[in-house]
C-alpha cells in the first residue's frame, strides 16, 4: 500500500511529461507534413548521381 504513495504520483508526472511533449513536438512543426516523404520516395529522378570526390592529387 505505502508504494502506491509513490507509484501513483509518479505515473502522473510521466503522463504530464509525455504530454508536454507531445505539445512541444506539435507546435516545433513535427507533424506539418505526414504525407511528404510518403510521395517523396515516388518521384523518379533521372540525373545521375554526382561523381565521388577524389582526395589525392
Amino acid at each position: 500500500m505505502d508504494s502506491l504513495l509513490l507509484l501513483i504520483p509518479l505515473a502522473v508526472l510521466l503522463g504530464f511529461l509525455g504530454l508536454a511533449a507531445f505539445l512541444w513536438a506539435l507546435r516545433a512543426g513535427q507533424f506539418d507534413d505526414l504525407e511528404g516523404a510518403a510521395h517523396r520516395i515516388l518521384n523518379d529522378d533521372d540525373r545521375p548521381a554526382s561523381p565521388a570526390r577524389r582526395s589525392g592529387p
